[in-house]
């Protein structure tokens, strides 16, 4: 399939998945998973632990191939891309642990999110000159009014990895923001933070989402943050898609209580007896 059927007048969507499919030692992970991120969206991805969520964000940047199926995002094909080109183009990720630099403040980490849109490398950086001096007091000060933006302004001079694991996750989102992604992928963001963390996340992913500027693919346990945040969710069970829709409908399907609940195909219509569908 192209993108370019779509017909005119028809919003393109900022991702589109077709097809996916991975075997790893003749499993296979995922599974003919198909769906689309809208522009201006949050998306979430859920399913219970090995359904494969991962996976599909390591299959979306390249750092795995996939066996079959295609990837586009703006309409671009990424399959054969280099992780680092994808990025480049605005697809910005994070991982489920934490990674933070050695040896960084945790403002020193957030401006390195910045790098991939300097102008001035090499000779200019080297020779300290007067414009890069100025980029890099600009990219200084934002990455403090993120800092600020997430709560995180009293540890900008404490060493990033010496930091709570919560607050290394934040500061990993904020560094993702600072490179200005068109998709941001967050890979279980509010793993391992605390009650006042995460409703900071919260109001940080909701205030992206609100100014419509950032697209959002979201992976998350935590169903309270999915259930707020969420425009869309897409359900995996064992690398296959088992439904996609609105909260609302994804809350309700039998289907998904039934895989989060570890029951049987055969058992699927008692669940929809109980829940009262």
């Amino acid at each position: 399939m192209s993108l370019q059927s779509i017909s005119h007048g028809e919003q393109v969507p900022v991702l589109s998945v077709r097809g996916l499919t991975k075997t790893f030692g003749g499993v296979t992970a995922i599974d003919d998973v198909s769906f689309d991120v809208p522009l201006g969206s949050v998306t979430a991805l859920i399913g219970p632990n090995g359904a494969g969520k991962t996976t599909i964000f390591n299959l979306i940047s390249n750092i795995f191939s996939c066996d079959r199926g295609e990837v586009f995002f703006q309409g671009r094909r990424l399959n054969g891309m280099k992780s680092v080109d994808i990025a480049t183009l605005g697809l910005i990720r994070t991982f489920q642990s934490a990674r933070v630099f050695a040896g960084m403040t945790a403002l020193e980490d957030v401006m390195v999110g910045s790098h991939r849109l300097t102008s001035h490398h090499g000779g200019s950086q080297v020779l300290w000159l007067p414009q890069a001096r100025r980029e890099e007091r600009r990219i200084r000060a934002r990455a403090r009014e993120m800092l600020e933006l997430v709560g995180l302004s009293r540890f900008e001079d404490m060493h990033a990895a010496e930091l709570p694991m919560g607050v290394q996750k934040l500061l990993e989102v904020t560094r993702a923001l600072m490179a200005h992604p068109t998709l941001l992928c967050l890979d279980e963001p509010a793993a391992g933070l605390n009650p006042r963390e995460s409703a900071e996340l919260n109001n940080l992913l909701l205030a992206i989402r609100d100014q419509n500027a950032i697209s959002i693919l979201l992976i998350e346990h935590d169903m309270s943050v999915v259930m707020e945040i969420s425009d869309h969710v897409v359900v995996l069970d064992y690398g296959v898609k088992i439904a996609d829709g609105a909260p609302r409908e994804i809350r309700d399907n039998p289907k998904v209580i039934a895989a989060y609940l570890g029951v049987a195909d055969q058992d699927v219509a008692k669940v929809e007896a109980e829940v009262g569908l």
